[in-house]
């Protein structure tokens, strides 16, 4: 048997760490998480965590301090290492690595020679840094879980978002996957709203110039209809944007991007603010800062959801019951 409760917070999303705080009513463990001048990290704890059950909420994601200096995705990596590392040497009771957004989890296989699978690699550190279990949320492919040598809990937002979108009561509505590699989290989503699936594909054909071209075609029908995009994150939102174009000039009528992380790297917010989107959706799995909030963005929090499953771990409850209900 575990002792009490724990929390830590790097600082990649101090604010869902917060949040979750609070709907647990456990406070944010006091610690020191910072650079020195040689930019390297250091950690610093201000309690005992002796025989705790620890649990250091930390997504591996580019986000900005209270001094607006941006934190690389491999800043933040370090700093859920080292603050792992850290609770350990103190004698932690359990440690659990809460990472609400998984960075390197696009590189989860060999698609091409001579390339590593970084995915893996992030999982070997995790445990080796010294977490006991990993909780996270909507991984970009199932199969990433079987990556660790520890138990993982991947928790998702789908019902978050599902039951947004039902209330908005859209008229004439159908459910696109913007790619192949799409189809089954967009259909099971179209299942859960009870509405018509079509799914982008995208072919690369020859040209007569020997040059390679992207061509879209449409597996049912938009015309007229209010399209839902729903999907895993939206990165540099190019396929997203394009995606959205294509369903415009099928006669699509409002679109709206439905997605759990917003990743929105490079020239996302541009390209979303030119689309003719409607409203994207997507949850706080990361932190977006201020300016790159957008009056069509609506932000949904899984602070509620990431508590109560902390709090079924350390009570030794089925997480997977709590999707059941």
């Amino acid at each position: 048997m575990y002792g009490e409760i724990a929390l830590f917070s790097g600082n990649g999303n101090r604010e869902l760490a917060e949040e979750i705080s609070a709907a647990l009513a456990v406070p944010l463990c006091p610690a020191d998480v910072f650079k020195f001048s040689n930019q390297n990290i250091f950690c610093r704890l201000k309690t005992s965590v002796r025989g705790k059950d620890v649990f250091i909420i930390q997504p591996i994601a580019f986000s900005f301090d209270e001094d607006g200096q941006m934190l690389t995705v491999n800043d933040n990596l370090m700093e859920l290492l080292i603050m792992i590392d850290t609770v350990k040497r103190d004698s932690a009771g359990r440690i659990t690595a809460v990472v609400p957004y998984y960075g390197y989890g696009r590189t989860d296989k060999k698609d091409q020679p001579r390339v590593p699978i970084t995915a893996r690699l992030v999982a070997d550190l995790v445990s080796t840094a010294g977490a006991n279990r990993f909780l996270t949320v909507d991984l970009h492919a199932g199969q990433i879980q079987g990556f660790f040598n520890i138990p993982v809990d991947e928790i998702t937002a789908f019902y978050i978002l599902s039951d947004y979108i039902r209330q908005k009561n859209i008229p004439n509505a159908v459910v696109v996957a913007g790619d192949i590699g799409a189809t089954k989290r967009s259909r099971n989503f179209a299942q859960a709203l009870d509405l018509p699936l079509t799914v982008i594909e995208k072919r690369r054909v020859q040209q007569e110039d020997g040059s390679k071209a992207e061509v879209l075609n449409i597996i049912g029908d938009v015309n007229g209809k209010n399209c839902i995009i729903f999907d895993d994150e939206i990165d540099t939102a190019g396929t997203m944007t394009k995606a959205m174009a294509f369903l415009k000039k099928e006669g699509a009528a409002d679109i709206y991007a439905c997605v759990t992380h917003a990743v929105f790297s490079g020239p996302a917010i541009r390209r979303l603010q030119e689309s003719p989107v409607k409203e994207v959706v997507a949850t706080n799995t990361v932190s977006i800062p201020p300016h790159k909030r957008f009056a069509k963005f609506t932000q949904l929090s899984v602070a509620s959801l990431i508590a109560e499953v902390i709090r079924r771990i350390h009570l030794g409850i089925s997480v997977g019951e709590l999707f059941n209900e």
